[in-house]
């Protein structure tokens, strides 16, 4: 009778874990124009609404030295997850902006269409990696130990672990497994002030990858990088003063890692301010992070 009973409960064990629903997660990190700075009320109609199969967990964006933030939701993705989003563990509080997650998302349901996409985001607007580049905004730099040491680092890995904890994403009632696909990362502008900041991106790009590929457990997990760019919308005709080094060092970094790649269409870009696209030019940037994260999934 119990050699029966151990029969049934394994079976019933194996039962579950085949009926489990994987999701591919891929992370979206930065600072503002990962955010995104598209206006929802400019998209297109079939743009402008959920996006069934795909789910979004977005970390609150919190200053540093501040009590660990990366609180969230599991929610069906949709737009508002742009610049003044804002969540809690109770939900999501949408704002009227939206960033390349929206047509990211798209894109790879049409490239991968039998799988489940899940997208976990923590961004914040003028965050630097170098450490004496982060100002008041905040520093991603793991190290980076001003105030009461907390970083952007530290939100992010909150995020990380908020978003894992929750067992059963899609609310069906059954556990899903998430499985690390990608990392999406756009950022650089505020490490543009100094040539000395810029010089170092690429060394300090390459450790900060090599932390975030670590808090997913995989060593090699592709890393597509947006290229920064230049609105021109300055007195002196450039806002980010070493931008063309801090660009040859995206360009060094993707060169050397063998698992990366660098979206450049943003040249093409126009803007809604001196620093952010406009809402075509975030349309057309997710579906580029797509294309590349495609090529390096192959």
């Amino acid at each position: 009778m119990k050699r029966n009973l151990s029969f049934i409960l394994l079976f019933l064990l194996i039962a579950l874990n085949i009926s489990a629903k994987k999701y591919i997660v891929f992370y979206l990190g930065g600072q503002s124009n990962m955010d995104g700075h598209g206006t929802v009320k400019e998209l297109p109609k079939e743009l402008n609404k959920s996006i069934p199969g795909v789910y979004i967990f977005h970390g609150n964006s919190t200053i540093d030295s501040f009590q660990v933030g990366g609180q969230g939701v599991w929610d069906v993705l949709q737009p508002g997850h742009g610049a003044g989003h804002s969540s809690t563990f109770e939900g999501n509080n949408l704002s009227g902006k939206f960033g390349i997650e929206l047509t990211f998302a798209l894109e790879m349901q049409k490239f991968y269409p039998n799988e489940n996409i899940a997208l976990i985001k923590y961004s914040r607007g003028g965050t630097s990696i170098h450490k004496d580049a982060a100002g008041p905004f905040g520093c991603w730099e793991p190290d980076f130990t001003v105030g009461t040491g907390i970083n952007q680092y530290d939100h992010f890995l909150a995020t990380v672990r908020n978003a894992y904890a929750v067992r059963d994403i899609d609310g069906d009632g059954e556990d899903d497994e998430l499985i690390p696909a990608g990392i999406l990362w756009m950022q650089g502008e505020s490490d543009c002030g100094k040539l000395e900041w810029a010089n170092q991106y690429a060394a300090n790009l390459k450790r900060l990858m090599d932390l975030i590929r670590a808090a997913f457990r995989t060593d090699d997990l592709p890393v597509v990088v947006g290229r920064i760019s230049d609105s021109g919308n300055s007195p002196t005709g450039k806002v980010w003063k070493y931008g063309r080094e801090l660009r040859w060092q995206q360009a060094r970094f993707v060169s050397r890692d063998g698992n990366a790649a660098l979206v450049t269409s943003t040249d093409n870009y126009d803007y809604s301010d001196p620093y952010h696209y406009d809402t075509e030019g975030y349309i057309d940037f997710g579906k580029q992070f797509a294309i590349q994260m495609r090529t390096l999934l192959k």
